[in-house]
């Protein structure tokens, strides 16, 4: 290969000039290094005197011999001398040293001759130039390589490979080329259907030709290098019965992380409705589609009200149910990886109007005795047997409410407001009250010594309607409490506070 630098070309008024530049640029570099050396050393000296107290070193004179040094020791840092490297005046790159170079041809011109079984050269007129440059901007070695090898895969067809990078950091090397552009396509119909109009990567992805590496995946090992997970985050909207402990245990997350994640949140607030940030696992390579949609979307009927004195307020019933209506929808909808992240719709036709519901609401005020729709516990005490099956007397039961223990002629309270339905003793229940409230539910109160209550009488939330007891078949002083929903015994625990 023919080598030279500027300095070898043809004298000349232009070559004076650049040679003159080159040597000023050279000139001011070792000047710059040897002003940091020395004034590093005199400001060094200066801020030793201003620690020790020694006042003749003045401030100002201080700061801008600091500043100075600084501003040196930055370009220092920042800049290096180097060589801008051209072949036939193709920009190959920027290196330090041109000895990178020379081992670049040495290594491309070895294996050239090992490929092609003849002594193989690197062809054109390399050139170097002088010039300043920012560190970062150098080439390394294997780009230099690279370039160089170019020209081996022109006559030998064996050398390149492609080196798949995504959003700026490599992912792997293979060596197929075919194949692995058809993995990639294989990512994007995944996600196509009939409906779409536009299918693309979410992630910069660039296939790179190169020449020196480490290591060549399998189009396997590359769709699972593709398909790795990383952490990103979505969202999750809280429904009834969660907790902040169980949407992070859900998720795979701490405590700690979910609420760095939702800095707005309140650990002692949990609103069902409430959309937090959770953690998820996403792959480095994303696909984003867009259909174009038609579908049918129901019309919710409207609702007509009608005051009706005779109910309670609060209280409502249905007239006349209505029919809904049905419209046809068009969107565009957008989606990654298969999940949507927007809809836009383009425009409704209503195919069927929805018929008007009219529905009855109350407007008489409610008693005292009306039932609220919420229970309190009967009686405050420890629960010495639980809804279910249990032992007792020796043999297995069916046990239909809880047992809560307390103290012989104990208040009873009413769980809610209602109308005593039974008043009286009941077989193993003993003296037993039951009260029916205005959902048609019922809850029992058994085994008491006394009741104040009578049948048919209207009793109000927390008011006394019997005294604690152990009648029936009791081994203790005790409220048995029952909650019965069509006349099937549930759980009490369920509807208590």
């Amino acid at each position: 290969m023919n080598t030279s630098t500027q300095s070898s070309a043809p004298a000349g008024p232009n070559q004076e000039r650049l040679e003159t530049w080159k040597k000023n640029a050279q000139t001011w570099w070792k000047t710059a290094r040897e002003w940091s050396r020395i004034h590093g050393r005199r400001a060094a000296h200066r801020l030793h005197n201003v620690v020790a107290g020694n006042r003749a070193t003045g401030p100002i004179s201080f700061l801008v011999g600091s500043a100075a040094v600084g501003v040196a020791m930055t370009l220092l840092a920042l800049y290096s001398p180097s060589y801008a490297v051209t072949v036939n005046g193709e920009t190959v790159g920027v290196v330090a040293d041109t000895s990178v170079v020379d081992e670049a041809i040495d290594n491309v011109e070895a294996t050239g001759s090992s490929i092609l079984g003849y002594d193989y050269q690197v062809q054109g007129n390399l050139e170097y130039e002088f010039t300043i440059s920012l560190r970062s901007d150098l080439s390394s070695e294997q780009d230099i390589q690279n370039y160089f090898y170019t020209q081996l895969d022109d006559l030998s067809g064996e050398m390149r490979k492609y080196q798949v990078v995504v959003d700026g950091s490599a992912v792997g090397v293979v060596k197929d080329q075919d194949a692995l552009n058809d993995l990639l396509q294989s990512f994007k119909d995944q996600y196509t259907t009939e409906n779409t109009t536009s299918v693309e990567f979410l992630n910069k992805v660039e296939i790179k030709p190169v020449y020196v590496v480490d290591s060549i995946l399998t189009i396997d090992e590359m769709e699972q290098a593709l398909r790795a997970s990383s952490n990103g985050s979505t969202t999750y909207t809280v429904a009834e019965g969660d907790t902040y402990y169980g949407i992070a245990y859900a998720n795979d997350m701490s405590l700690s992380d979910l609420m760095a994640l939702n800095p707005q949140a309140d650990l002692d607030r949990l609103m069902v409705g409430d959309v937090l940030n959770v953690k998820e696992l996403t792959p480095v390579l994303s696909v984003q589609t867009v259909e174009d949609v038609t579908y049918t979307e129901a019309i919710e009927c409207p609702v007509e009200t009608r005051e009706d004195p005779t109910m309670y307020k609060g209280s409502s019933k249905i007239i006349t149910q209505g029919v809904e209506g049905e419209s046809q929808v068009n969107a565009t909808v957008t989606y990654v990886n298969g999940q949507e992240t927007n809809r836009v719709v383009n425009s409704t036709t209503v195919l069927r109007e929805a018929t008007t519901t009219v529905k009855a609401v109350g407007t008489k005020e409610k008693p005292k005795t009306a039932s609220t729709g919420s229970y309190q516990w009967p009686i405050s005490g420890r629960i010495t047997s639980y809804f279910g099956g249990r032992y007792i007397f020796g043999s297995y039961s069916y046990h239909s409410g809880l047992d809560i223990s307390c103290s012989y002629g104990a208040a009873i309270r009413a769980a809610d407001g209602g109308t005593v339905t039974y008043a009286g003793y009941k077989g193993s229940y003993g003296n037993l009250v039951i009260i029916t409230h205005d959902n048609g539910t019922q809850t029992y109160y058994a085994h008491n010594s006394s009741l104040l209550v009578s049948t048919g009488q209207k009793v109000y939330k927390g008011q006394q309607i019997a005294k604690a007891g152990s009648t029936g078949r009791s081994t203790g002083v005790h409220c048995h409490f029952e909650v019965r929903v069509n006349g099937t015994a549930v759980n009490p625990l369920s509807y208590l506070p």
